[in-house]
């Protein structure tokens, strides 16, 4: 029985099949005693306490408690109740009489708590080595850092000990381990996951992390979790929709190659490259952003205001226990003591600057994917020089809750030395779903095994099969598709994409003459008429009611029939507007004819193919 997958579709397979939790369990201790890595856990549950936890669910139920049955692990400085918060510090230790709200929302869907984890004392670092306890060793290579400041989460999940762990992310910490250990990290909108039961680190940029085999599974997990709380200030309510087909053309922020930094290491340079030619062949368009304002909207993370709000999360403690904090951690916060209120405000400016100078760049992409961590460190390298490292490490997370967008790190493939290689997608808020499909299926081309386990990854779930809703169709034709210039208005009105379609041959496609952004025109036409390629995204009714009241003359909405026998709302245009207009409906669609004029541009002036640049 100790050869029981975990990834939950597999879990779920084999409880169906007549696995017992009890079977379960027991390969979960298994595998704990195997790894023999005693820095995974701070405190473990007993098998006799998770039995009668999972003889309360009650018989087999996938459909009523998604994670019935789910093992899962607990960062160490969020609230299992009956099992101590140690923030990895013996001293701060205490006992909570309740979960915290996102345990208890997990627990209710069946899942069940094997374990608190270790990780970097009051979440502070990225390394994973911050710990009065055993350091966790990387699961890939123990003589790499695990990562931090989630370390033991990670190690977990990525030695199949859990299906998914829950860790925390300020400055990283729910990403870098996942990259460093071949797993998937997802890093939610901040306020979707409720804080409250988690000791704060910095509590305007905390969010609670989810670590997992695949992206599925992570996903799933975030949807269950997902809800905005009253006992958190900071919390807010995020749409989960179900994760669907994502949209087949997305243009895709990646740092300008001169400013990428991997700090010398060429496997990890070769293996980004490598992920961004993946994207390309999965469709994506790569656009070179400048990235300095990114890098110095990261360095504020460590500067004044976050310091100081590090330290007021615990000065009550640290000013009567200075001793007790790690000392690396007492440094890095104990610099607060130097900062005055000035200070504080000072990198709220600086920070409220940056994000009006950055928003029309973020604005002007679909996503960004940028490497999970510029490099791996080993153990002696970050002992030797804890500050220094740790920076680095943070290189590409630090900047991502401080400018409130969310992110998901994914393994992309193996790094010249077969160490592993990740990239993280970043989104705006509101964005998990857009960069979690995205994530998925490049997980899916990497090949790769399920973290340190060896199992292969299952296949995907299908796709685009959800229940009757009130969503409405909307078929778009021209600068509405993915990756087109006004894709954008339709992903800011939380519009997702469903399908690729075509036209009944009832149809005709126009340029349109006179727009500020070119435009295409559909016109049904009683004979000689065309299949025209086109594009279903599903909206509510009222981001429907939104978006139409805003079309703009010549081009209106009426019903339009496509090929697979269906009909739905979309883009048609009044005859008036197409005085001046070219027929293009010989193209076949909007694409095309954009595709082919791009092309008899680039042979008039030929030049190298390269990525896109972002003007600043």
């Amino acid at each position: 029985m100790n050869e029981i997958r975990f990834d939950i579709g597999s879990l779920h397979a084999a409880y169906a099949s007549g696995v017992t939790v009890a079977a379960m369990i027991d390969a979960v201790h298994s595998r704990i005693a195997a790894a023999d890595d005693p820095g995974i856990f701070i405190h473990l549950a007993d098998k006799a306490h998770m039995l009668a936890q999972a003889q309360a669910l009650g018989p087999f139920d996938p459909i009523n408690k998604p994670l019935w049955g789910v093992p899962f692990a607990v960062k160490d400085n969020i609230d299992v109740a009956g099992m101590p918060t140690t923030a990895a510090c013996a001293e701060y230790a205490y006992m909570p009489d309740k979960d915290a709200t996102v345990v208890a929302r997990l627990k209710a869907a069946g899942a069940l708590v094997v374990g608190k984890t270790n990780l970097d004392q009051f979440a502070t670092g990225l390394v994973g080595v911050r710990t009065p306890y055993p350091i966790p060793r990387n699961a890939v290579d123990a003589s790499l850092v695990p990562g931090g400041s989630s370390s033991g989460s990670a190690v977990a999940t990525a030695r199949g000990i859990v299906s998914f762990a829950l860790g925390t992310d300020t400055a990283g910490s729910g990403r870098i381990p996942a990259g460093l250990n071949n797993i998937v990290g997802l890093k939610p909108t901040v306020g979707a996951l409720s804080a409250a039961g988690v000791v704060p680190a910095c509590r305007t940029l905390d969010c609670v992390s989810v670590f997992a085999l695949t992206v599925d599974d992570a996903y799933a997990v975030y949807g269950v979790a997902a809800a905005k709380d009253p006992a958190d200030a900071y919390s807010r309510t995020v749409k989960v929709p179900a994760l669907v087909a994502r949209p087949p053309v997305l243009r895709v922020g990646v740092p300008a190659k001169a400013e990428l930094k991997f700090f010398g290491d060429a496997p990890m340079q070769a293996g980004f490259e490598a992920a961004l030619g993946l994207l390309e062949r999965l469709g994506c368009r790569l656009v070179e952003i400048p990235f300095g304002d990114f890098y110095a909207t990261a360095n504020l993370l460590y500067e004044g205001a976050w310091v100081a709000e590090r330290y007021a999360a615990i000065r009550d403690f640290m000013d009567a226990n200075e001793a007790a904090l790690h000392p690396v951690t007492r440094q890095i916060i104990g610099g607060a003591r130097s900062l005055s209120a000035a200070d504080a405000f000072k990198g709220l400016y600086a920070l409220q600057a940056y994000k009006a100078k950055l928003a029309p760049v973020i604005a002007s992409v679909d996503l960004f994917c940028v490497p999970t961590a510029p490099t791996h460190y080993a153990l002696d390298a970050v002992l030797a020089d804890p500050i220094t490292t740790n920076s680095r490490l943070g290189t590409y997370t630090n900047f991502v809750n401080l400018l409130d967008m969310c992110g998901i790190a994914v393994p992309t493939g193996k790094r010249l030395d077969g160490l592993p290689m990740s990239v993280t997608l970043l989104g705006t808020a509101g964005k998990d779903w857009l960069t979690a499909a995205l994530a998925r299926d490049i997980h899916a081309a990497s090949g790769l095994p399920l973290g340190a386990t060896g199992w292969p990854q299952p296949g995907q779930s299908r796709l685009g099969e959800c229940a009757p809703d009130a969503m409405i169709d909307l078929v778009v034709v021209g600068a509405h598709l993915s990756g087109m210039p006004l894709n954008g208005q339709l992903l800011e009105l939380g519009a997702r994409f469903s399908r690729s379609a075509k036209t009944t041959p009832s149809y005709r496609l126009y340029a349109l003459a006179g727009q500020s952004v070119p435009k295409p025109g559909l016109v049904r036409v009683a004979g000689d008429g065309m299949q025209i390629d086109v594009e279903v995204w599903r909206l509510d009714p009222d981001a429907f009611g939104r978006f139409v009241a805003a079309v703009p003359a010549p081009l209106g909405i009426g019903t339009i029939e496509l090929d697979d026998r269906t009909s739905a709302k979309g883009f048609l245009v009044e005859t008036a507007g197409l005085a001046g207009a070219s027929d293009i409906s010989a193209h076949g669609g909007w694409r095309s004819f954009i595709g082919r004029a791009q092309d008899i541009a680039g042979q008039s002036e030929p030049q190298k193919k390269k990525p896109a640049v972002h003007p600043m």
